[in-house]
């Protein structure tokens, strides 16, 4: 069963915060690896975690079980706690305003909708060698 898994990791950042950013995701299916990486010239960290998270799931072409590991406890917590009560409150906070980043939620909800996923919380820069390598990976993107 493991085989039929696809497994993702994803990073993004911004030096500085706000600043240039960039964005990365590694999947792996079946021992084969694909990696994608991107960048923004103005952007903050939580949007190139995001946006990793959206630009893999997007790239799936059929419905799969997937493991999303993420060092960003923003995307998880927005993800698997914090949605259901913004679509709730009409995509407003607890506090009554707008979420941020909606438009990056909304994407990562719909491209999420066709998978099985397991979202998985990595402490980033902490030895996981596949976060390590996306967290290369995006700051190669941001330096362009």
């Amino acid at each position: 069963m493991a085989s039929e898994t696809v497994e993702i990791w994803t990073d993004g950042g911004c030096k500085p915060n706000p600043g240039p950013g960039g964005w990365a995701a590694i999947l792996r299916y079946k021992g084969a690896e694909r990696e994608l990486s991107g960048f923004d010239s103005a952007t903050t960290n939580n949007r190139m975690e995001l946006t990793a998270a959206a630009e893999a799931l997007e790239s799936l072409k059929r419905p799969c079980k997937v493991v999303l590991h993420t060092d960003s406890e923003y995307l998880r917590n927005g993800i698997t706690r914090w949605h259901t009560g913004w679509v709730r409150r009409n995509w407003r906070n607890a506090a009554g305003d707008p979420v941020a980043n909606m438009d990056l939620w909304r994407r990562i909800l719909d491209a999420a909708k066709a998978h099985e996923i397991d979202w998985r919380w990595v402490r980033g820069h902490a030895g996981d060698a596949m976060n390590e390598r996306a967290d290369v990976l995006a700051t190669k993107a941001r330096e362009g």
